[in-house]
C-alpha cells in the first residue's frame, strides 16, 4: 500500500454504528446467492455463538474465534513445525531465563534469579503452538508453566516475578503472561483462571496511581493490561473493570500526541500505537481511535519511506537515520503484526490486514535463518551483511546484532514465537452476522458456528501469497443458511469468485469485502480469484528510490548468500544468558556475506513495469519452505546497472543510498528478483538507475 493510500484509509471515517454500505448487488441465478460488496459490516448485534464486548464496550467488527478454532496448513503449517522442532520448541536447552532451578514463576513469592519477560513472550507463543498441531509434548510443557502460575498467586491477588523498580512494583512481565492464561482458557476452560485473573485485577485497582505503571516498560505497554481486563470483563461483566481500564489509560505514557510519540523505541511503537484505540472502545471518543491511525502515519512519514510494513528503529528511531538500511527488532515485528490483527477487528478496516501481510510476507520470514533453528536480532529492508561485528553507530546498538545467533537476545529469542501462530488464529473471524469472514489468507481450515448455530468447518487451499487463486470447500451436516465474508486485498483489481464452479456476478471494485449469503450445503465449494500485478512504489522521501512488488509480495534482488559459523557465546549481546549446557555445535550461528554484487540501481517504466520486468512462475517447493531463494516459487527478470559508488560504508553496512535517477556508465544487466520476505540478504530499496 502506498503512503498515499495508506493516509487515504486512515483518513477514512472508521463509524463503528455503521450499517452495512452495499454496492455492486447481485443473484448468482439456481445457486440462490446474494453476492454484494461491503466497505464494512453491520456491527449493531452481536454475534449469538461467540464472547462479544458487552456493552458500554463499542462491539467488534470481526470477533476472534476461541484459541483452537482454526488449524493451519500448507506453508504456514510447516513454518510452525519448524518452529516446534527448531528455537521455539527447544528454547529451554538454550535459555537461561526457561530454567527450572531458581525461577522466580516457580516460586510463590515471587523470588528467584531467573524471572522477567522472557518465560511469558516464549510461552504466548509457545503454548499457542502447541494448541494448533496437537501436540502432546508442547501441550504437558505448557501446563507446567501455567499451573506454577495459577498455584502461586499471592494473598493480596499479585502474582509472578516481585521485580521492583524504585520502590515501584513492576507489573509489565505480567501483561504477557495473562495472555497466555486468556489462550488457555480458551483452549481448556480451566475453572481457575477467571477467578485468578479477577482476584490479580482487584489487587491492580487497589495499587495508588502514585506507584502504578511508573517504570518505562510498563509505562509505555498499559494497553496490554487493558486488552486483558476487557477480556474478563466480556466474560463476567464485573464492572470494577472497566474502572481498572481507566485507570490504566489514565497512567499509561501518552499516545495521543499530534506530533509526537512518548518514545520511539521500536517495540514500544509496534505495541503501544494501539492503546488509545483500545480505549476507545470504552471511551466511544473519536479522538481516541484517530490517535492510533495517526500514530501509525507518523512513525512511516519519518522512518518508515521503505518497503516491508516496517520503519527504521533498530533500537530506537532516531533523527536523520531514515535510511532503509536502517532497521527493526524481530520482536517489533511479532507486535506490528499483532496489533494489526486487534485493529482489524476492532476497527473493520481491511488497511490492518494490509499492513499484517505486508509484515509477515515481506519482513518477518527474513529475520530467521529457513530451518527457524537461530534468528537475528534486526532486519532491514536494505542489508547486505548479517554478521556479529559491531556495526555503531550505523545502527543504534553498539554490539553484535546483526548475527543469526540461538544464544542472542533475551527478548526476539522468545518473543519470536508467537509471530505465526497469532497470525493463523487470526485468519479468520466471527462476524455480527452470524458469519464468518476470511482476513488472512492461508491454507488451513475453520471450524466455526455459523447462523442457526450450525457447526461447520471451510477448508482454505492455496499457495497464497505467491498464487492468486484460493479455494475454500464448506463441510457442514446440513444446509445452513449464513454470510461469507472475503477480504478483497488492496492490491487487487478484478477480483472474482465462482461458486460450484459458477461465476458470480458481483462488482468487486465498490468495495472492501465480498459478502456472499446463501444456503450453504454440504460440499459447496467457492473460488477466490485475486489477479495480480506488477507494482512500482516510488520513495520519494528516500531519495526517489523504489520498490517492486506483484500483489502482496515486494521483491529483492537476489544476493547469492555466504555462510560462515559464527561463535554463539562471543557475538552474543551483553544481557544474553544461556543454560550452562546448551550446546552450541547443536545450535550453530551463522554469519552471512554477500558472494556477488548487491550495488544495483534499476532500470525500469515505473509507469508500466511490466514493459521491463518479466514475471516467472517455477515449481512449489517440496519442503513447503518458499521463503528462501532457492526455492522462491516467484521470481522476476529486471534490468539494472551497477552503482559503482555505492558501497559498504565505514560502520560495515551499506551505504546510504544515492538520490535517483543515478547515472552509470556500467553496462546493462539482466538481474533475477527474489521475494524480499525469503531473501536473508537483500536490496529491496532501489535507486533507479539511467
Amino acid at each position: 500500500m502506498t503512503i498515499k493510500n495508506s493516509i487515504k484509509s486512515m483518513r477514512r471515517e472508521v463509524c463503528l454504528s455503521v450499517a452495512m454500505i452495499f454496492a455492486g448487488f447481485a443473484t448468482a441465478g439456481a445457486q440462490g446467492v446474494k453476492a454484494t460488496t461491503v466497505t464494512t459490516v453491520d456491527n449493531k448485534s452481536p454475534n449469538a455463538f461467540y464472547i462479544n464486548n458487552r456493552a458500554p464496550l463499542q462491539r467488534q467488527y470481526f470477533t476472534k474465534l476461541p484459541t483452537g478454532s482454526i488449524e493451519a496448513g500448507g506453508w504456514l503449517k510447516k513454518m510452525l513445525e519448524l518452529q516446534r522442532d527448531g528455537l521455539t520448541g527447544n528454547l529451554g536447552e538454550i535459555s537461561v531465563w526457561l530454567s527450572k532451578t531458581n525461577n522466580a514463576w516457580l516460586n510463590k513469592e515471587g523470588k528467584g534469579e531467573y524471572g522477567w519477560e522472557e518465560l511469558p513472550y516464549w510461552l504466548k507463543g509457545y503454548a499457542d503452538i502447541a494448541y494448533m498441531l496437537k501436540d502432546k509434548k508442547m501441550m504437558a510443557e505448557t501446563k507446567f508453566w501455567i499451573d506454577a502460575v495459577l498455584n502461586n498467586q499471592r494473598d493480596n491477588g499479585d502474582f509472578g516475578p516481585a521485580v521492583e523498580r524504585n520502590g515501584n512494583r513492576d507489573l509489565w512481565t505480567n501483561m504477557p503472561m495473562l495472555w497466555c492464561l486468556q489462550s488457555y482458557y480458551e483452549y481448556t476452560k480451566d475453572p481457575r483462571v477467571i477467578p485468578f485473573m479477577t482476584k490479580y485485577f482487584k489487587y491492580e485497582l487497589s495499587v495508588p496511581d502514585s506507584k502504578f505503571l511508573k517504570d518505562y516498560w510498563e509505562n509505555s505497554r498499559g494497553g496490554d493490561n487493558m486488552l486483558s481486563v476487557y477480556w474478563l470483563y466480556n466474560r463476567t461483566g464485573d464492572k470494577f473493570l472497566l474502572d481498572l481500564a481507566t485507570k490504566l489509560d489514565k497512567n499509561t505514557a501518552d499516545w495521543r500526541q499530534a506530533n509526537n510519540l512518548p518514545n520511539w523505541h521500536n517495540v514500544n511503537v509496534a505495541q503501544c500505537f494501539r492503546e488509545p484505540a483500545t480505549y476507545y472502545l470504552q471511551s466511544h471518543d473519536k479522538k481516541d481511535l484517530d490517535a492510533t491511525y495517526n500514530n501509525f502515519k507518523l512513525v512511516r512519514d519519518i522512518y518508515g519511506q521503505v518497503p516491508g510494513g516496517m520503519f527504521g528503529a533498530d533500537e530506537n528511531a532516531r533523527k536523520g537515520y531514515d535510511d532503509p538500511r536502517q532497521a527493526v527488532e524481530t520482536c517489533g515485528l511479532v507486535e506490528q503484526m499483532t496489533s494489526d490483527q486487534m485493529l482489524l477487528g476492532n476497527t473493520g478496516d481491511r488497511f490492518w490486514a494490509e499492513n499484517c501481510e505486508d509484515v509477515a510476507f515481506n519482513t518477518f520470514p527474513a529475520a530467521f535463518m529457513p530451518d527457524y533453528r537461530a534468528l537475528r536480532y534486526l532486519t532491514a529492508p536494505n542489508m547486505v551483511v548479517s554478521d556479529g561485528k559491531n556495526h555503531h553507530p550505523g545502527i543504534a546498538n553498539e554490539g553484535p546484532f546483526l548475527m543469526m545467533n540461538p544464544f542472542g537476545s533475551r527478548c526476539c529469542q522468545h518473543n519470536h514465537a508467537a509471530g505465526w501462530v497469532y497470525y493463523a488464529e487470526n485468519s479468520w473471524m466471527a462476524t455480527p452476522d452470524n458469519g464468518i469472514a476470511a482476513l488472512l489468507y492461508t491454507e488451513g481450515k475453520v471450524n466455526v458456528k455459523v447462523g442457526n448455530g450450525t457447526p461447520v468447518s471451510i477448508a482454505e487451499t492455496s499457495h497464497y501469497p505467491f498464487q492468486d487463486q484460493i479455494n475454500f470447500t464448506v463441510t457442514t451436516p446440513k444446509a445452513v443458511d449464513f454470510p461469507l465474508y472475503l477480504r478483497i486485498p488492496e492490491w487487487c483489481k478484478g477480483a472474482s469468485v465462482k461458486i460450484n464452479g459458477v461465476a458470480v456476478d458481483v462488482n468487486t471494485s465498490t468495495g472492501d469485502y465480498i459478502r456472499l449469503a446463501k444456503s450453504w450445503k454440504n460440499g459447496d465449494k467457492v473460488t477466490l480469484q485475486l489477479p495480480m500485478q506488477l507494482k512500482v512504489q516510488e520513495w520519494a522521501k528516500n531519495k526517489n528510490s523504489v520498490s517492486v512488488s506483484y500483489g502482496p509480495l515486494t521483491y529483492s534482488l537476489k544476493i547469492e548468500e555466504q555462510y560462515t559459523k559464527g561463535d554463539n557465546l562471543k557475538d552474543a549481546q551483553g544481557d544474553s544468558h544461556w543454560q550452562p549446557g546448551a550446546d552450541p555445535n547443536k545450535w550453530p550461528s551463522y554469519n552471512i556475506y554477500a558472494a556477488s554484487p548487491w550495488n544495483y540501481g534499476l532500470l525500469i517504466d515505473e509507469q508500466h513495469p511490466e514493459k521491463s520486468i518479466e514475471v516467472v512462475h517455477r515449481t512449489w517447493p517440496k519442503d513447503n519452505n518458499p521463503f528462501t531463494n532457492t526455492n522462491a516459487p516467484i521470481e522476476l527478470k529486471a534490468k539494472g546497472k551497477q552503482i559503482l559508488g555505492w558501497k559498504i560504508d565505514e560502520t560495515g553496512l551499506c551505504g546510504v543510498l544515492p538520490q535517483s535517477p543515478v547515472k552509470t556508465e556500467e553496462p546493462a544487466k539482466e538481474l533475477t528478483l527474489v521475494p524480499m520476505g525469503g531473501a536473508r540478504l537483500r536490496i529491496s530499496a532501489f535507486p533507479v538507475a539511467e
